[in-house]
């Protein structure tokens, strides 16, 4: 693996290691996180809204790497549970509800994502679809056996409240940033002329 695959899109962006830069780049992630919670749309039929976190988890990890994503979805995660109302809807506090569970899976979804890329996956849009779905993947590992805790009754059941009606969101998420970082590299490369 060359250096410059084992740098995420961030590193690329603004070189250099610091303290500073690191609490910088995890404070973004957490106000894109909160903001895109904020993106809610509740379905009558679930108690799971589709938000727009999950896209903000994806390029977290994405764009600042394994470690510093999972530091802010998980400082995310500490901020709303400490009363702060950046959950979707403004919600805050313990227990999560029968959202919990997918809030939880974005910390080990940010980590698995941001691993991925810092071995070159988000050079390329197949590697990258692939690297974000399987961070998607996690946060339904997650989110699913938690939800079946609140709605009882069979998998089916569970299935279609908290999988089914958001998959074709998910994919369209994972369209979109796929190709934003691939392109994203092209112009830092065109940038540091490559």
């Amino acid at each position: 693996m060359t250096k410059a695959q084992a740098l995420t899109l961030s590193d690329a962006l603004i070189p250099g290691r610091s303290l500073a830069r690191d609490v910088g780049l995890v404070s973004i992630f957490v106000g894109i996180t909160a903001a895109a919670a904020q993106v809610r749309v509740p379905l009558p039929f679930t108690p799971v809204p589709i938000t727009g976190q999950t896209f903000a988890v994806i390029l977290c990890g994405a764009a600042i790497g394994a470690r510093r994503g999972a530091f802010a979805q998980l400082v995310y995660l500490l901020l709303g549970s400490a009363g702060l109302p950046i959950f979707a809807g403004g919600a805050c506090g313990l227990p999560f509800g029968p959202s919990g569970g997918y809030l939880i899976g974005f910390v080990p979804a940010a980590y698995l994502i941001g691993f991925l890329v810092e071995r070159g996956w988000d050079r390329r849009v197949r590697t990258a679809s692939l690297a974000m779905l399987l961070g998607n993947a996690v946060i339904y590992v997650f989110g699913l056996p938690w939800l079946a805790a609140f709605v009882g009754g069979p998998a089916t059941k569970v299935l279609a409240l908290g999988l089914y009606p958001f998959l074709p969101g998910d994919l369209l998420k994972l369209a979109l940033a796929s190709t934003l970082l691939p392109t994203a590299w092209v112009w830092v490369g065109r940038a540091n002329g490559r």
